[in-house]
């Protein structure tokens, strides 16, 4: 979604107006008895039209008391709540509340953790409630076609298996806070370019194995109360009135009983076709769709009624709209138990979770000696190291976070000052303050740490020349509203709000001086690397969040073991992308890859990439053997082996499990399910998994239905997507 213009005096004249609409703590009868399905049809057969209308679009941006991102006011006599939405992708994205700031949702895909998606989702969804929100406007699902896009940061990764059971875990945990969770945005919403106008223009298969799975893997599985439909268009039709995804394969063929809500502003353009379409709610929605909001019209107010009364669209569509709205309200626990607002978050419980994530999260990505040496440089034994040089990226107050509703407020207590100040909302960097710098100090013992800010390089190399180790810091912005120029390093001249000198420059000048150099990268998407060859090691730690410097700290010296793996393809250069470049001025965006999409595009190409997905390392060793394979009636495959912890050190290992698919078209393997170990060291435990057979089928375009090929499967368990010592199985289906 996007932030939205309002001026003070409406704003006011719309909070003024819903004083009297919104009373949710009035003691009125209640359909207290039956399913959430019979509840909510007994409740609607009570209702107006025009309270009916009511529910099915927003008052406007800028009108939520809560200072949410969108409002539906409550229907007092029917004990109907009111429905204040917050964006809360990684944090509760309200101006002026001090809400937890999570790790990047793509920190959460390189855990590859279930449990851990659960527990984000749980937290985001009770300082949700603690602040009165019944909706949170997260789970953003959309794959990573195009990593130079400016949301990367607030999705799952490139592979939709991954993507969809871990965005499952999210909601669950959200929900079961008594929150409606969202899963968004419905669909092949790729890229920030042109993202109000463009097409998606994509095969059947290719949609229906690569961009829809992941959707159908999460709906299904973690049954959320929402979905938010895209900006884009999708094969020439907008995806918020586009029958094809809202009525076809949302809600008749995966049965999802929930509500459809518009992204906000610019998604709809017709009352009758979004209605008919299967579209359930307008946001932001206003007062007068006549008058509209923030200068663009609205279409589900007035317009809507005027619909129905001339019988373009049915009154029973209306009732549909208005039943999955009150169904979810029932089922998620809303309607009995309505959040009230003015609760105090719990910062300790917030900056717990965070860590756990981040620790979970970080990827080691290079680790070497230097100087020849043969020993590793991480971690950093602090009885040893003597001196440490940490450089660059404002190490010395905080970490990065995402920009734009994915990311929390740039506001006027950022910790680090914007260099374009008049671009505060679009532009500049978020950070927590949680000093990396302070936290290296803390484990360095009696070592001597010195910083310097980056701007003068010579400096900081000079100083490096004569550390034990030197640590630079390194990031790249990234958010809502545009796509990047190009995956390396920002400098001065390509992100002018936030960088102040050239960070290739930086790490080279310091890694000529001291080949002992760590890199650690706060990133929201992939990054080329031409200095890769000079430094000794590189931490991709993401959008780390509110304990990012601890996490960081932890892991550099080894009181955390790294056990984060890529969710997405480092390419060299972007010239090994599908997409060469993106067009400003081309609205057609073409899938011609087709299923060759993230690693399956440099598997079949035969592209090495800078690190291929699934790819990280850790301080110690594991070794897999027995792999056996079984059929079972059902048609799922079981999968076992014996894995070993071979190292001196605890830690997890992700395996995971890749088929190749007889069937042409097939891309060489797909990610098919995974497994997040942890064993100490010596430890060896029999990992046993159930590959289910929807993740083996493929798509019939002319039959338009599922099915599993006849042939011999290949199954592979690995560390990577081209890890070299794999098991190998074959089974016949």
């Amino acid at each position: 979604m996007q932030s939205s213009g309002f001026s003070s005096s409406a704003v006011f004249f719309i909070a003024t107006f819903l004083l009297g609409c919104g009373n949710n703590n009035a003691e009125v009868p209640r359909v207290a008895e039956g399913s959430p399905d019979a509840r909510a049809t007994a409740l609607v057969q009570k209702m107006t039209l025009e309270e009916k209308i009511q529910l099915v679009h927003g008052v406007g941006p800028g009108a939520s008391p809560l200072n949410g991102a969108g409002y539906i006011p409550g229907i007092k006599r029917l004990g109907i709540p009111d429905i204040n939405m917050a964006d809360s992708s990684t944090s509760v994205r309200v101006a002026n509340v001090n809400a937890t700031v999570m790790p990047s949702t793509l920190a959460l895909a390189a855990s590859w953790d279930r449990e851990m998606a659960f527990e984000y989702g749980a937290l985001i969804g009770r300082e949700l409630r603690t602040l009165g929100f019944a909706e949170g406007l997260g789970g953003g699902i959309n794959l990573i076609r195009e990593p130079r896009n400016g949301r990367t940061f607030e999705y799952l990764g490139e592979d939709p298996v991954l993507a969809g059971y871990l965005l499952a875990q999210r909601t669950l945990g959200t929900q079961q806070q008594k929150v409606i969770a969202t899963v968004k945005h419905f669909a092949l919403n790729n890229q920030e370019t042109n993202r109000f106008t463009s097409d998606s223009v994509v095969d059947e298969r290719t949609m229906r194995q690569l961009y829809l799975l992941g959707f159908e893997i999460a709906i299904k599985d973690g049954q959320p109360g929402n979905v938010m439909c895209a900006y884009n268009y999708v094969n020439g039709v907008k995806a918020c009135e586009n029958s094809y995804l809202l009525n076809s394969v949302l809600k008749n063929e995966w049965g999802f009983k929930g509500y459809v809500q518009s992204d906000w502003s610019f998604a709809v353009s017709d009352t009758v076709r979004a209605a008919n379409a299967g579209l359930d709610e307008e946001q932001p929605g206003s007062l007068d769709d006549a008058v509209g909001a923030g200068g663009e019209p609205t279409y589900f107010n007035q317009k809507l009624k005027s619909a129905i009364t001339a019988d373009l669209v049915s009154m029973s569509r209306l009732d549909n709209m208005v039943t999955r709205k009150l169904r979810t309200l029932f089922q998620v626990g809303i309607m009995d138990s309505p959040p009230v607002p003015g609760g105090i978050i719990n910062r300790a419980d917030g900056r717990t979770v965070a860590k756990k994530v981040a620790d979970a999260s970080i990827v080691l990505l290079k680790n070497q000696g230097g100087n020849g040496e043969a020993k590793r440089l991480l971690p950093l034994d602090s009885k040893a190291v003597k001196s440490i040089v940490v450089i660059g990226a404002h190490a010395s107050v905080g970490v990065m976070a995402g920009g734009g509703s994915g990311g929390p407020f740039a506001s006027v207590n950022n910790p680090v000052a914007c260099l374009l100040p008049e671009k505060m909302f679009s532009e500049c960097a978020p950070y927590s303050s949680s000093s990396p710098l302070q936290a290296i100090k803390a484990k360095a013992g009696l070592a001597q740490v010195r910083y310097f800010d980056g701007n003068d390089s010579r400096a900081a190399s000079d100083a490096a020349a004569t550390a034990d180790v030197a640590i630079i810091f390194a990031s790249q912005f990234s958010g809502e509203g545009r796509d990047l120029v190009s995956l390396a390093l920002p400098d001065q001249h390509t992100d002018p709000a936030n960088q102040s000198y050239d960070q290739r420059a930086l790490i080279e000048a310091v890694a000529k001086k001291n080949p002992r150099t760590v890199v650690v990268l706060e990133n929201g998407t992939a990054v080329t690397m031409p200095w890769l060859n000079s430094v000794s090691a590189v931490l991709a730690s993401w959008y780390p969040g509110d304990s990012g410097g601890e996490s960081i700290a932890d892991i550099l010296f080894g009181d955390v073991n790294p056990s984060g793996k890529l969710p997405i393809s480092f390419p060299k250069m972007e010239q090994d992308l599908p997409q060469k470049n993106i067009s400003s001025s081309n609205l057609s965006v073409r899938y011609n890859e087709g299923l060759m999409m993230g690693y399956r595009w440099y598997d079949h190409h035969k592209i090495e990439p800078l690190f291929e997905f699934g790819y990280g390392l850790s301080y110690t060793s594991f070794d897999y053997t027995d792999l056996k394979t079984e059929l079972a009636q059902n048609g799922d495959v079981k999968i076992s082996f014996s894995l070993k912890n071979t190292g001196s050190r605890s830690g997890a290992e992700v395996m995971q499990i890749y088929a190749s698919i007889p069937f042409d078209g097939e891309p060489p393997q797909r990610l098919v399910g995974w497994e997040k170990v942890h064993l100490q060291s010596g430890q060896q435990r029999t990992v046993e998994l159930t590959i289910a057979r929807e993740r083996l089928q493929v798509w019939d375009a002319l039959k338009r239905q599922w099915f599993i090929p006849k042939g011999n499967y290949e199954f592979r368990v690995a560390n990577s997507s081209r890890a070299r010592n794999i098991l190998r199985n074959t089974k016949s289906l």
